[in-house]
């Protein structure tokens, strides 16, 4: 779950617990271009102040005054769908054409809310059923690969923790990687045993992780929601964290260093148990080929690399070192 999503829930609960009117608008279907996807949330209180976002602002004006208009029933879900015309996706500033559809729910007991997001903030995958013609709500444990599901009875979504980054090492490109890594929503999670490199982080949102790097990689149960990057250039701190790392379920693992060192690296990790496969996980050099020199620009190239491999766009600017010969004289 993004930081949105859990922002929206959070005020949701916050709201209903005060006393007040909650209803929950969820995007479930979009036709052509939308500007938000399916799943994306909108909670909006009776007095008009809104949680989220479901469009570019001009759906969000239409519920407020559906809202101040008394047009938004206190009790059961609806499906209402906007831009089905042409002139209708025009108003409400959908490109193309485009059209999306919104459950309307009203928010009754919210203790779903509480359990749903202290479950998320365990990092548990978590899916929310609503029966439609009831308005019950229950939670499952979820799968990564499942998607939303939309019948005519039932609304199923998925809720995720968020995205986990693990930095190896605490130096000048982290603090870059941290402070960039938060702002596209990842949590960020820092490990240097050089006590010399901790000072400083006490205003970052990042959090420390105790111990030496290849037990900081244990210690977090790496899953598909994390990304791990060895940042000290220090082989001996480095090549810790990668021989555990690239055994884990993280999406990205990666290493900084130029063509030459990772293709040193890779003979390295060779003389371990790794398997050909594993060692060819690694990302390294890491990065995006944009030309990177200066800390802030070598931070753009590994985040952008990182989101690409999240998101499943294929790496058109990647520089690749050579691979090593996997083998032991």
């Amino acid at each position: 779950m993004d930081s949105v999503d859990s922002s929206v829930l959070r005020s949701a609960l916050a709201w209903r617990q005060e006393g007040h009117r909650v209803v929950l608008f969820t995007v479930v279907q979009t036709w052509g271009s939308s500007p938000r996807p399916p799943g994306a949330m909108l909670a909006l209180r009776e007095d008009g102040r809104v949680a989220g976002s479901v469009s570019g602002g001009c759906i969000e004006d239409d519920l407020i005054a559906r809202m101040n208009e008394g047009r938004i029933p206190e009790q059961g879900i609806e499906l209402i769908t906007y831009g089905v015309t042409q002139e209708e996706a025009a108003r409400f500033g959908l490109p193309c054409g485009g059209t999306l559809r919104l459950v309307q729910e009203p928010v009754g007991n919210p203790q779903w809310i509480a359990d749903m997001l202290s479950r998320c903030d365990n990092h548990e995958l978590v899916a929310r059923q609503l029966e439609l013609g009831t308005g019950t709500v229950k939670l499952f444990s979820a799968q990564a690969d499942e998607a939303l599901h939309l019948d005519g009875q039932t609304l199923r979504v998925v809720y995720g923790p968020r995205w986990r980054l693990l930095l190896i090492g605490a130096g000048q490109l982290s603090r870059y990687v941290s402070e960039m890594a938060h702002m596209l929503d990842f949590d960020v999670l820092i490990c240097d045993p050089r006590q010399e490199f901790n000072h400083g982080w006490e205003t970052s949102k990042a959090r420390f992780v105790p111990g030496m790097p290849d037990d900081a990689v244990l210690s977090i149960v790496p899953d598909e929601r994390t990304a791990i990057v060895a940042l000290t250039h220090d082989p001996r701190l480095d090549d810790m964290a990668l021989l555990t790392a690239l055994k884990s379920s993280a999406f990205y693992v990666g290493a900084l260093g130029s063509m030459g060192n990772s293709r040193k690296r890779r003979e390295r990790l060779a003389l371990f148990d790794l398997s050909e496969e594993e060692i060819d996980r690694l990302h390294g050099p890491i990065g995006l080929h944009i030309g990177s020199h200066t800390p802030a620009e070598i931070a753009i190239s590994l985040l952008a690399e990182i989101v690409s491999v999240k998101n499943g766009v294929a790496l058109m600017q990647k520089k690749q070192a050579k691979p090593a010969v996997n083998q032991v004289a």
